[in-house]
């Protein structure tokens, strides 16, 4: 199994510095681990970078809003952020931030070089302007109605409720974000990348085995569309490097995010005396891989390469795209409790059964992946603990009470353990390839020969039979074999667990690994057996939803109906603020039904624009059941779900009277339409 040594250096897309890590992110961080693992247990140098891209306005305006300075906010992130990926066991080789010396240095020559090279062209542009906040305003920070479909609190460059994109221009009625102001236009002098500049080195380098097939068809669209130029710069106030020579203008958050993947290692390099050029010069014999997600292969298969070229760097050996994360079939939802932070995540769960089950769903391509609750505790119960695990609890009893703890000196099943052993070479090259889905099925499938090898040969049967004492020895040497060969080729994925795994083998010193596949374990004492792993409870799960959905939830509720036609007290005033935590959405009614035995309630599907909710609404005394499908009408769209008599109500509908059958649903206007936001 021993390959020739390489030297590589990896990295993952670089998380935000304004937010906290979810389960969506750890898809990215967790395969890409599992890839430097195995490349490790293969005997590779393989060094894995990472870093906060801690620039841009959000942060700036989100520092501004605490009353902190831009430095103390992305120092508090980036601790938060390097203690999640630790406890998921992300074992970074540099943890770094692009807010760094070294980040400012490479950016200032890459730029350099670029416009040297003749690659930087300066142009007036007209943006949108804050008169109140005094500052350009990014596309996001810009909303309006959409030019399309009318919709209400749009984006400034595309729609969330039809899909349209659009310049910040089109959007009807804007307004900025930020201080609530009409956007005015303003003219500014901007710096461009010559993006086109480099259409042939990007043609051959993108139709490469650098990149897979979907984002090479993908880009061959871009190229068709023509190669813009890109623009570099963003003018002051903002929260970034600013540009040599260049007062008041500052480089575009995304130019310094990649960067950052240079600072980090060039960090690296300054603590392990390494030389850096070796591995970043045009002609290095040293590969470079990224992990990114597919939402951002623009910046990294056009503009990165492109800017590591005309600066006289290598470029990328291959970026691998992944595609995002579902919970439960549908997106993240906060409502629902699947918008889940990592660290609710660790409050309650065992970071390595989500490493298993990311793992059992990856491929190399792009498609997204679904985190299926019941599935996930289903598939961690019976593959790591009823396959895994059994064998070694089967076989290591045995071993200590028969034997002292004092494994065979030869195999009984030499065959078994050489194919389980041969099979590695077929799992290594699915890790290779990033198949981690088709290499767990692999894994998975001896470990069911190894439980049936056991079931076979029953050694609580031969251990009742003093003659045969030997054969239960060997029985059970086999099969603790066996075990410790799975526990290798879960290694990657299962760090923690084959850390206790190799403590049980007494393998302390020596390890587990793909090198040494092929020399079993014998003549030796092993440790005493206690748990490796337990089993997922559904409670467990439950109050992993229920954290999420107690940290994510409003604290404001709104009432469902007014109680009487007469006016009454007004509540204790609340704030502008807490008010605004409160979604309201146009819902269209799908489905009415009675509830079997409630007197007042009707049980509603409602579609939010594409996604479906049940709510429990008290309406059955004004409304029949069959009058209601195809009504609109208004919801409150982020109350967190609650668990009734009659079933879970995920949300409110808003009506108003008296009661009785002098109730009426809240109904908007013609030209409505489902999921859009009620200001």
């Amino acid at each position: 199994m021993s390959t020739s040594s390489r030297d590589m250096l990896v990295t993952s897309a670089l998380p935000y510095a304004n937010g906290s890590i979810h389960l969506g992110h750890l898809v990215e961080y967790i395969q890409t681990d599992i890839w430097v693992r195995f490349q490790r247990l293969r005997g590779h140098r393989c060094i894995y970078v990472c870093a906060d891209d801690a620039h841009g306005t959000p942060i700036m305006l989100k520092a501004r809003a605490e009353g902190i300075s831009p430095e103390a906010l992305i120092e508090r992130i980036g601790v938060e952020h390097r203690a999640d990926f630790a406890d998921f066991h992300i074992e970074f080789d540099q943890y770094h931030s692009t807010h760094s010396t070294e980040n400012q240095y490479f950016a200032e020559l890459i730029y350099t070089r670029l416009q040297d090279g003749g690659h930087i062209a300066k142009r007036t542009i007209s943006q949108a302007y804050d008169p109140k906040a005094e500052m350009f305003l990014p596309d996001r920070f810009i909303k309006g109605e959409c030019p399309k479909c009318g919709a209400p609190d749009q984006y400034g460059d595309s729609c969330e409720v039809c899909g349209a994109t659009y310049a910040p221009t089109d959007l009807k009625n804007p307004i900025s974000a930020i201080s609530g102001a009409t956007p005015i236009a303003k003219d500014s002098e901007h710096y461009f990348f010559k993006l086109a500049d480099f259409q042939p080195m990007l043609t051959q380098w993108t139709q490469s085995d650098s990149l897979q097939a979907e984002i090479r068809n993908k880009l061959a669209e871009w190229f068709k569309a023509g190669l813009a130029d890109w623009d570099i710069s963003r003018d002051a106030p903002y929260w970034g490097f600013e540009i040599p020579d260049a007062p008041g203008k500052f480089f575009y958050v995304w130019l310094d995010a990649p960067i950052g993947y240079m600072a980090s290692f060039k960090h690296y390099c300054e603590r392990q005396d390494l030389d850096f050029e070796a591995w970043w010069s045009p002609h290095s014999p040293t590969e470079l891989y990224h992990f990114i997600g597919k939402d951002i292969a623009y910046f990294h298969t056009l503009f990165w390469p492109a800017m590591l070229h005309g600066a006289g760097f290598r470029t990328p050996t291959a970026v691998f795209c992944h595609g995002f994360l579902t919970v439960n079939g549908q997106k993240m939802s906060k409502s629902r409790g699947t918008f889940i932070r990592a660290r609710t995540y660790l409050d309650h769960l065992d970071p390595e059964y989500l490493r298993y089950y990311f793992a059992a769903k990856l491929g190399s391509g792009i498609e997204d992946i679904d985190l299926n609750l019941d599935d996930f505790m289903a598939r961690v119960n019976s593959d790591l603990v009823g396959k895994v695990v059994n064998i070694a609890s089967r076989c290591a009893g045995f071993i200590h009470k028969g034997f002292a703890g004092m494994l065979a000196t030869e195999l009984p099943a030499p065959s078994l353990y050489a194919h389980f052993v041969d099979t590695g070479e077929r799992i290594a090259q699915l890790y290779e390839r990033r198949e981690f889905a088709q290499a767990m099925r692999e894994i998975m499938a001896l470990a069911d020969q190894a439980n049936q090898y056991i079931d076979e040969q029953k050694p609580w049967i031969l251990a009742k039979q003093p003659a045969r004492a030997t054969e239960v020895q060997a029985v059970c040497t086999q099969g603790l074999n066996l075990f410790a060969l799975l526990m290798t080729y879960l290694k990657p994925v299962l760090p923690a667990m084959a850390q206790r795994a190799e403590a049980f083998l007494n393998l302390e010193d020596a390890g587990l690994d793909f090198v040494t596949l092929h020399r079993p374990l014998l003549g030796r004492t092993i440790n005493a057996f206690t748990p490796l792993l337990t089993r997922i409870q559904p409670e467990v799960i439950e109050a992993v939803l229920a954290a999420s959905r107690e940290s994510l939830a409003p604290t404001a509720a709104t009432p469902a109906a007014a109680k009487s036609a007469q006016a009454e007290p007004i509540s204790a005033e609340i704030s502008y603020e807490d008010f605004a935590r409160i979604d309201l959405r146009i819902a269209r009614i799908v489905d009415a039904q009675p509830v079997e035995g409630a007197d007042k309630l009707l049980r509603l599907t409602l579609d939010l624009g594409g996604e479906h909710r049940q709510v429990l609404a008290g309406i059955k005394s004004a409304y029949a059941p069959e009058s209601l499908p195809g009504k609109l009408t208004v919801m409150v769209a982020n109350l967190a779900p609650r668990k009734m008599k009659f079933g879970v109500s995920e949300g409110m509908v808003l009506a108003a009277g008296p009661g009785g059958d002098a109730l009426f649903l809240l109904e908007p206007d013609a030209g409505a339409t489902p999921g859009m936001r009620v200001k």
